[in-house]
């Protein structure tokens, strides 16, 4: 599980990805009229907790936190990673803990009814926490899914996020939201500041995701100055900011529907 992931590239990769997109999606069914932005961080490394929570927290604003039990306790690349007391804490803080599977597992080689076992016992041990909804909504290892995992999780969880580049829109798939990366360095920077203007000017849910918030980020986080950036940023624009949980309650009308 601490491995560095290396995606699948080529033409097979690509084609695998379109067709996680084009199949079993869920569209999102109604207008989003006004702005929304959802801070969210994913496995979660100890940093994003220590040092990004409060950054939030600092303009009354609660983030999601995609959680892979199976991480609990131990060090990463993306450095230490979460312990009970932190999950314990930002619960207690109105933060949002959400699924990440248990395993990490990467979806696009996975059978659906071990990946679906694998997240029951990542929200099992959640429960276990005091987490009384970790099913609010899940966000897919590495963004790679698939359409018979889309299939299997549905029924599960109110939405799915992968990590496509993007805002999104009415007719969007609330089975593999797209989201904006937290990471990059300047490039990464820009191009989150780029996504905000956007979402002002054309109206839609912009979730960030990002992992690591430290000095020295991994090549998947991001430095606290990064992450304050755009906290200000955000602010600054007025815009509201509401965890994943929260704007899917706004959503509730969206039709739940699966498409081939």
């Amino acid at each position: 599980m601490s491995d560095i992931y290396q995606p699948a590239g080529g033409l097979f990769g690509k084609v695998r990805r379109l067709a996680a997109r084009a199949g079993v999606r869920r569209p999102i069914g109604v207008a989003i009229n006004e702005p929304i932005v959802s801070f969210t961080f994913d496995d979660f490394p100890r940093s994003a907790a220590l040092n990004g929570a409060p950054m939030l927290e600092k303009r009354g604003w609660r983030g999601t936190f995609y959680t892979a039990m199976g991480f609990l306790g131990t060090t990463t690349h993306l450095g230490e990673m979460m312990q009970r007391a932190d999950i314990e804490a930002l619960h207690a803080r109105g933060h949002e803990i959400a699924c990440h599977t248990y395993a990490h597992l990467d979806a696009s080689h996975c059978e659906a009814d071990i990946f679906a076992d694998d997240c029951e016992r990542n929200c099992a041990e959640l429960m276990d926490l005091g987490i009384l909804r970790p099913r609010t909504s899940f966000a897919f290892p590495y963004g790679e899914a698939s359409p018979a995992i889309k299939r299997a999780l549905q029924p599960r969880y109110g939405a799915l996020r992968g990590v496509r580049h993007g805002i999104n829109r009415k007719g969007d798939d609330m089975n593999l939201l797209k989201a904006v990366a937290l990471d990059g360095g300047k490039a990464g920077l820009d191009k989150a500041l780029r996504a905000i203007h956007e979402v002002r000017r054309e109206p839609g849910w912009l979730i960030f995701y990002g992992h690591d918030v430290r000095e020295n980020p991994s090549e998947w986080g991001c430095t606290p100055d990064f992450l304050a950036t755009i906290c200000a940023e955000v602010d600054a624009q007025d815009l509201p900011v509401l965890t994943v949980g929260e704007t899917l309650s706004m959503l509730s009308g969206t039709p739940a529907r699966i498409t081939a």
